[in-house]
C-alpha cells in the first residue's frame, strides 16, 4: 500500500511539474511575441489601410482584407486590441501605439509618409504610363521590376525610433507592388515571426520578399530576397552638381 501511495504522489508531482514547465514556456513565448509586436496585454494598435478614392466609405480590396485577417489574428494572440483606420484619418505620432500599415504609397498617404521619413532609401515607380520600370522598386541602387503574375516584390519592415528601444511602439510596414503581394508579406510575417524575433530582437529591419508565380500559387510561395535594412534607411545620394559651362576662347 505504501508503494502505491508513493507512486501516486510521485505521479501527481511529476504532472504538476510538467504543467508548470509548459505554462512557463508558453508564457515566455507569449512575452517574446508581445515584445516583438509591441503589444502587451490589453494594449491598443492601429491597422492603417487605403480608403476608396471614389467616396468617403472605407473599402478594402480582397487581398488586403485577407492580409488584415492575418494581422488581426496575431494581435488577438497577443491579448491586444486593434482599430481599423483609413490612411488619411490617422492623427498620431510615430511610436505612440503599435501601427500596422498596409498598402502602396500611391493610395496610402500614411505609407508615403513612412517611406519619406523612415525609409528614404526606397524608391517606388508610380508612373501610370506603361514601361519596363512601371511599379518597380529601387533599393540601394538595385531595381526590382514587376512581372505581374510571375515575379512580384514586396517589403516587410519593422521600424522603431532606435535600436532596441523598449518604450516606443513599432510600426510594421507591408508594401507590395500589387495587393496580393501585401497579403504575401503579412503571411510571411505570420509564419516566421518567431525566427525574425530571434534574429532581430526588438530592432528595426527591412526585408525584401519575392512572390513567385502568384497566378498559380496565389500568395503562398514567398522567397526572402535580402535584408535591405541598411540600404532602405540610408538617405538617397545627392544629385551631382551641374558642370559650369565653359567659356569659349577668343582667337586672334
Amino acid at each position: 500500500m505504501r508503494n502505491i501511495v508513493l507512486g501516486v504522489v510521485l505521479a501527481v508531482i511529476g504532472a504538476a511539474l510538467g504543467w508548470l514547465a509548459r505554462t512557463y514556456l508558453w508564457n515566455r513565448k507569449l512575452r517574446r511575441k508581445q515584445a516583438f509586436f509591441g503589444l502587451p496585454e490589453n494594449s491598443e494598435s492601429l491597422l492603417v489601410v487605403n480608403r476608396d478614392a471614389g467616396g468617403p466609405d472605407l473599402t478594402v480590396v480582397r487581398h488586403d482584407v485577407a492580409a488584415l485577417l492575418e494581422l488581426a489574428a496575431l494581435i488577438k494572440d497577443c491579448g491586444a486590441h486593434s482599430q481599423l483606420v483609413a490612411h488619411d484619418a490617422v492623427q498620431q505620432g510615430f511610436g505612440e501605439r503599435t501601427e500596422i500599415c498596409v498598402g502602396h504609397p500611391s493610395a496610402n498617404r500614411r505609407m508615403a509618409a513612412h517611406l519619406h521619413s523612415l525609409l528614404p532609401g526606397i524608391r517606388l515607380n508610380t508612373d501610370p504610363e506603361p514601361g519596363p520600370d512601371r511599379g518597380a522598386f529601387q533599393i540601394g541602387g538595385e531595381t526590382y521590376r514587376l512581372e505581374p503574375g510571375r515575379n512580384e516584390y514586396a517589403f516587410l519592415a519593422r521600424l522603431t525610433a532606435g535600436q532596441g528601444h523598449d518604450t516606443t511602439r513599432p510600426v510594421f510596414v507591408f508594401c507590395g507592388q500589387r495587393a496580393i503581394t501585401n497579403q504575401a508579406a503579412t503571411r510571411y510575417l505570420a509564419r516566421h515571426h518567431e525566427r525574425l524575433a530571434r534574429k532581430h530582437g526588438n530592432n528595426s529591419f527591412v526585408l525584401l520578399l519575392k512572390v513567385v508565380n502568384s497566378q498559380a500559387y496565389g500568395s503562398d510561395v514567398v522567397e526572402l530576397v535580402a535584408d535591405v535594412t541598411k540600404a532602405a534607411q540610408a538617405p538617397p545620394p545627392a544629385p551631382a552638381p551641374e558642370a559650369a559651362p565653359q567659356k569659349g576662347h577668343r582667337t586672334s
